[in-house]
């Protein structure tokens, strides 16, 4: 069995809502006359200008967008996207692709199981191209750079699958690849963590270096800022490939060359902040 997973991302996806159809779709949703009321003044009719130096654009409307990374940017887009993912999956059902939807509001992925690397890429292929002319209803387009392909197999044998091509919907050859980095985690295709252990414990270990060269340096950094640095960049990446190794271990299959990494970030981090009065966990 392989479980296949196909990544897409929404291009420019805040500047992009329209905000006609997201009053619309708070009114369908039934909230509140006041709350319906607040978000139309808020939202339609809007206007702006720019200004760079002595220079002063014009004054224009804007129909589109939210303020990304405003409180209520957050509220708004899950609201936009609610309906979409509704009607998408319906689609998926009515197409009778068994398919699971996965989104992280301007990411998303596509997770589907087969035997067969060929009827998986047939219907990745339809929930991909149902997935871009849907979006294009909702004034949203798909950034076809950034979609990639990744199948998990547990197979002993070669395992060599053939690429997907998505080139008739304006897409590229997707050719899956061996490992895959996806919100900052690395995957294998049989999902034992393995280059995730080895990345991040070397990335702790470089960053115990690099504190140690501004502690030494003339302007150095004094011992609370150390401290800070630690828990923010270092201590919860050595928490995380810990609980891995562990969980690794526990299933006889951790080499000891991933053993021996996470315990050398450890070490090091401990040796790197020792002179530090503080407890750092």
């Amino acid at each position: 069995m392989t479980t296949s997973t196909l990544a897409f991302n929404i291009a420019q996806f805040f500047p992009s809502l329209n905000h006609c159809l997201l009053t619309l779709i708070i009114k369908k949703a039934g909230f509140d006359n006041h709350i319906i009321s607040f978000f139309s003044n808020y939202l339609v009719d809007r206007k702006t200008n720019y200004f760079w130096n002595n220079f002063t654009s014009p004054i224009f409307n804007v129909n589109v967008g939210v303020g990304q990374g405003s409180a209520l940017s957050p509220i708004l887009s899950a609201l936009y996207l609610s309906p979409f993912i509704y009607i998408l999956e319906n689609h998926l059902k009515n197409l009778k692709i068994p398919i699971s939807i996965i989104s992280f509001v301007g990411d998303g992925l596509f997770i589907l199981q087969n035997k067969s690397i060929n009827i998986l890429n047939s219907h990745l292929f339809c929930s991909y191209n149902v997935l871009t002319k849907l979006l294009e209803k909702f004034g949203l387009i798909v950034e076809h750079s950034k979609t990639e392909i990744f199948h998990f197999n547990r197979s002993q044998g070669v395992f060599n699958p053939s690429p997907l091509s998505l080139t008739l919907l304006g897409g590229s050859i997707l050719w899956p690849n061996d490992s895959w980095k996806y919100l900052e985690f690395i995957f294998n295709r049989k999902l034992m963590f393995y280059q995730h252990v080895d990345f991040y414990a070397n990335k702790s270990i470089s960053t115990v270096r690099c504190i140690k060269l501004l502690s030494n340096s003339n302007h150095g950094i004094n011992p609370l800022q150390k401290r800070l640095l630690y828990r923010m960049c270092i201590l919860y990446c050595v928490i995380w490939i810990s609980a891995l190794v562990l969980q690794l271990c526990s299933h006889d299959v951790s080499p000891e060359s991933y053993r021996k990494d996470a315990e050398k970030s450890s070490n090091m981090d401990l040796k790197g902040l020792q002179n530090i009065p503080f407890i750092w966990y």
